[in-house]
Formats: structure tokens, sequence, C-alpha cells
């Protein structure tokens, strides 16, 4: 510009009219060729360069850059980015159907698979995520009562890295690596919610009433032996039957028992 200021003065003298106009094309042209080349680059951004439609490499440096105008820069940002999927229905290992939801951190690692290996790679990480999920959630059942299982509500986070890793080789393709991953959601579809429900509710009531039961025999079985072995009663078969049968009642019993005093004899 300061070369252009000068040339346009000397146009305007007698002796240096001709240098005046050279100077003017020159500058002219080093200013059209250069300016073109700058480009600016902000924190945790990074521009793949090509020559032609021939990637040439990549630039990370933070600041003010400037290459040649013939070659072409496409900016990419290579910061975190947070993804929550949609709630999506999937058939779990038993064929049961769970609604589920993930959220995944990821970023950009390689910016040329990222802009040449996939048309748009924001899509790519949204298509491939609830494929990954499908796919966890059918590996897994929802549930296993007999916790012997993996599941998929009781192993967060055994099911997470499984995820994760499905993930991150279905990203590769695109120079994108997952830096955490997790379900936000995770449910029983609502046709079969209300099944479940109950099912999970006979299961815990069957489990209580086991745990009583044993209990209760565990009680019986040491008052009969208590009462044996300091000789507070001798008890033939039948009075410990009757025995056997009050003390469960009782004990099992959800209601509180109302003793009937009896006057006569135990067989009357």
């Amino acid at each position: 510009m300061l070369a252009d200021i000068y040339g346009v003065n000397q146009i305007g003298t007698h002796d240096g009219s001709v240098l005046g106009l050279a100077i003017v094309a020159i500058a002219t042209l080093a200013f059209i060729v250069i300016m073109p080349g700058f480009f600016m680059l902000q924190p945790n951004q990074a521009a793949a360069i090509t020559l032609f439609g021939a990637y040439q490499g990549t630039d990370r440096t933070t600041g003010l850059r400037w290459t040649w105008p013939w070659l072409a820069k496409k900016k990419v940002s290579v910061r975190t980015n947070n993804f929550i999927s949609d709630k999506i229905k999937v058939n779990d290992l038993r064929g049961n159907p769970v609604e589920m939801a993930a959220q995944i951190v990821w970023r950009v690692v390689d910016t040329a698979q990222a802009l040449f290996d996939v048309d748009d790679y924001k899509q790519f990480v949204r298509v491939q995520v609830e494929a990954a999920i499908r796919t966890i959630g059918s590996r897994y059942p929802y549930d296993d009562f007999a916790h012997q299982e993996v599941t998929l509500r009781g192993n967060h986070d055994e099911v997470g890295v499984e995820l994760r890793k499905e993930l991150m080789a279905r990203l590769a393709v695109a120079g994108i690596t997952v830096d955490e991953c997790g379900f936000t959601h995770l449910a029983y579809a609502q046709e079969i919610a209300g099944a479940m429900l109950r099912r999970q509710q006979a299961q815990a009531v069957v489990a209580a009433r086991q745990t009583l039961v044993e209990g209760a025999v565990g009680m019986v079985e040491m008052a009969l032996e208590q009462l044996s072995a300091k000789n507070v009663v001798e008890l033939d078969d039948e009075r410990r039957a009757a025995m056997v049968s009050n003390l469960m009642v009782v004990l099992c019993g959800e209601r509180d028992t109302q003793p009937v005093v009896n006057t006569g004899t135990l067989y009357q």
C-alpha cells in the first residue's frame, strides 16, 4: 500500500512517471497475491490445507497464519463436543423392548479423516451413536433377577465401557475419539412397563417371604432344641407338631396374633 502511494506520487512528476507506473503495477499485483493467503486460527481450531484437491497437511498453530493463495483452507474445530441422543426403543437380549438414550463427549483428532473420509462428520456421529446404542442394548438383558448375568440396569460401568469401545471402533474412520459416554435414560418401554413392575414386586415379595420363612424355621428349631436340652417340658410328636404350627403362625403372620388360653389339657 505504501508502494502504491509512492508510485502514484511519482506518476505526477515529469521524470518518474514510467517508474511510478511500474511501482504501482508491481505493488498492486503483490497486494492481490499476498492478502488472500492470510487466515486466522482460534484456540483448539485447525485448518486442513489442500492444493487443487490434494491434501497437503493440517495447520494447528493459533494466531494469524499465511499460505500461498492457491492453497485452499478449510477450518475444523477440534474442541470437545457433547451430544445427547434421542430416546430410542431397543430389544434387549431377551427380546424385551427397552427405551435407551446416551450422552457422549467426543472430539476430532484427525482433521483429514473428518473432512475427506466422511461426508458430514457431525451427522456421522449422530447416526453411529444410535447404531452403537442398539448394538449394546441387544447384547445384554435389561435386568436379571437371579443376579448371574451382566445387565443394562445393574452394571452401568461395565456396559458404559462396552459402549465407548463400540463407539470408538465406529468413529475411527472419521478421525473422532470418544472421551466419555454413559446412559442418560434406561427403562422398559411403556407397553410392558406395568407388567414388569408387577413382576419386580412379585419377585420382591417372594424374596421377602423366603427370608422370613428361613428365619422362622431357625427360630422354631432353636426353641425346640433349648426346651429339650433344659428339660423344660417333654413333648411327643403331636405336641411338637402343634408347637411348630403355632410358632410358624406367630412368626410368619402379617398381623398381630391373639393368644387363646387353654384351661384344659393339650388335647381338649
